[in-house]
């Protein structure tokens, strides 16, 4: 039986909506066949904010650690996927997870009020540093939404980031979680080690928990 993958990165490009005022995705074609060379080469300049990724400390906090010295055990291994049960979009509570159990160290909630990547809205849900408090306690190390922020886009205080580094919590945004049924699985999302920066894009997947592919 052939084992279904979840991609829950979106795909990125120049279309990839980004902060207001951050750096958007460019390509640089260097070398290209079509002007007679013998192979393609190009660079990207771009957020590391961008679709899906991982921050890291130092993004939200003064004693905050880069993105290179995160552990890894925070961005692989047994992940839930739990659909958020709001009436509006907002920042979700304890309340808002009623009816589901806490059965993974590392928790992705769907909110569905950020459908699309490539289009930038504000109205996007986001984590109440009471929830973030809640799960932490309940032994969860990492935390992945599908918006752009664990907070709201016009938030200048981060109380949820400050929260994470309050539990030492990692987070995930930016993730597609649209075709992923509410389950265990094994996550796999590693950032790149970027020495001194304060996020990652992440090629995040989900495979049945158990089941990995030859």
């Amino acid at each position: 039986m052939d084992t279904q993958i979840y991609d829950i990165s979106p795909r990125l490009s120049a279309s990839t909506a980004v902060f207001p005022g951050d750096t958007p995705c460019q390509q640089k074609t260097v070398l290209s066949f079509q002007q007679g060379h013998h192979l393609m080469l190009s660079s990207i300049a771009s957020t590391v904010h961008l679709g899906a990724h991982a921050d890291a400390p130092c993004h939200y906090h003064p004693q905050g650690t880069d993105i290179a010295e995160r552990p890894l055990r925070y961005y692989l291994g047994r992940c839930q996927v739990i659909s958020v049960n709001q009436s509006t979009f907002g920042r979700i509570y304890p309340e808002d997870l009623s009816g589901h159990s806490i059965l993974a160290p590392r928790i992705l909630l769907r909110t569905n009020s950020y459908p699309n990547a490539d289009e930038w809205r504000e109205d996007f849900s986001s984590l109440s540093p009471e929830l973030v408090d809640w799960l932490a306690h309940r032994g969860v190390i990492t935390i992945g939404i599908d918006t752009p922020s664990v907070d709201p886009h016009d938030s200048k205080a981060l109380e949820s980031h400050q929260a994470l580094f309050l539990h030492d919590v990692a987070v995930l945004e930016g993730l597609d979680l649209s075709a992923v049924p509410d389950g265990t699985y094994t996550l796999i999302a590693l950032p790149l080690r970027l020495v001194g920066f304060d996020a990652s894009p992440v090629r995040a997947i989900l495979v049945p928990q158990g089941v990995l592919p030859d």
